[in-house]
């Protein structure tokens, strides 16, 4: 007879069920990865910013009844310097510096592959926030966003120290420009962007008033969605105003802000979507298909977007490879 496999099986009766903790209730968990996105020059690194300030200076945050003791935070930036902007945006915020601190990158980047120098910081640091922003610099030159399995691993690892840590990890992320469609396909790369994490925030100008952001929750799969928050930013301070029935749908344009702004038909969408799933490069007809399906395009409207855009076709071995002419 074979020798049994070494299986380690855990009864349900063996887990102690717990609740939920929040750093900010229902917006972002401890022990979870949260993503907030946002098109560029939405001040998504201010927003970062500020509420890591506020995070070490303790207090209630807006819209939540739970009184913060001050806590410390990690931030990872790569495109601000630490000693001109980080800092001195961070004091003007109202933050302890004594209770910021950075990893290190000038020898080495850091990418999510470092998981044992990550947990090591947050356990040396004992912080219960770390930020890293923006995404693409983090997730490593050799992952390609629109790969699933690749994106997944990746995050599954940030995951796990979080995990261990019980330390709030927040993600900062761009969304792409396919209006029109649900805001939780609006994420740059693979739909596992947004299914890796447990809160996912966004944040957007609203109705075209330029001092005027909203954050709105994409998903959030612990608590009930939170109600979205309209804020200003002034002098680089983050000044929140007051909640608003607005959902991330209609922040981002899926539904008419104004009678004059309607969603882009369908074909604009799929022409949209294939000049952002190619910009990288060469992808299997059949994932072109995937993703046009995700997003509610049909065969015949992604074929449509295909010969506006002048997409070629190429065969290598069995398979038929869709890319953008200039790539």
């Amino acid at each position: 007879m074979a020798d049994e496999l070494n299986i380690g099986i855990i009864r349900g009766n063996e887990i102690t069920p717990r609740e939920i903790e929040w750093l900010w209730y229902p917006y972002i968990p401890f022990g979870k990865l949260t993503l907030l996105q946002g098109d560029p020059g939405e001040g998504k690194s201010t927003f970062a910013l500020n509420l890591a300030a506020q995070i070490t200076r303790g207090g209630k945050l807006f819209n939540s009844d739970d009184e913060l003791e001050p806590m410390n935070v990690i931030y990872q930036n790569t495109e601000d310097d630490l000693d001109d902007t980080v800092i001195p945006r961070f004091i003007k915020a109202g933050g302890d510096i004594d209770r910021i601190f950075f990893i290190d990158e000038s020898n080495e980047p850091l990418t999510f592959d470092d998981v044992d120098k990550i947990g090591e910081a947050i356990r040396r640091c004992n912080a219960r926030l770390v930020i890293f922003d923006p995404l693409v610099s983090y997730i490593g030159s050799d992952v390609s966003m629109n790969q699933a399995n690749e994106v997944r691993a990746k995050f599954n690892q940030l995951i796990r120290i979080a995990k261990e840590t019980k330390c709030a990890v927040l993600v900062i992320g761009h969304i792409n420009k396919m209006q029109g469609t649900k805001a939780l396909y609006r994420s740059v790369g693979s739909i596992d962007v947004v299914g890796a994490a447990r809160s996912c925030l966004v944040i957007g100008t609203y109705c075209n008033e330029p001092d005027s952001r909203i954050m709105a929750v994409q998903k959030c799969n612990l608590a009930e969605k939170g109600a979205s928050i309209q804020y200003e930013i002034c002098d680089g301070r983050v000044e929140f105003l007051n909640v608003i029935e607005l959902s991330a749908d209609e922040l981002l344009g899926s539904f008419s802000c104004s009678a004059g702004n309607k969603a882009n038909s369908k074909g604009d969408r799929a022409r949209e979507c294939l000049l952002t799933f190619l910009s990288d490069g060469a992808k299997s007809q059949q994932e072109v298909m995937d993703k046009m399906r995700e997003l509610g395009i049909g065969r015949r409207t992604a074929e449509n977007a295909k010969a506006d855009l002048g997409v070629l076709s190429e065969k290598c071995g069995t398979h038929w490879f869709w890319k953008l002419p200039m790539s």
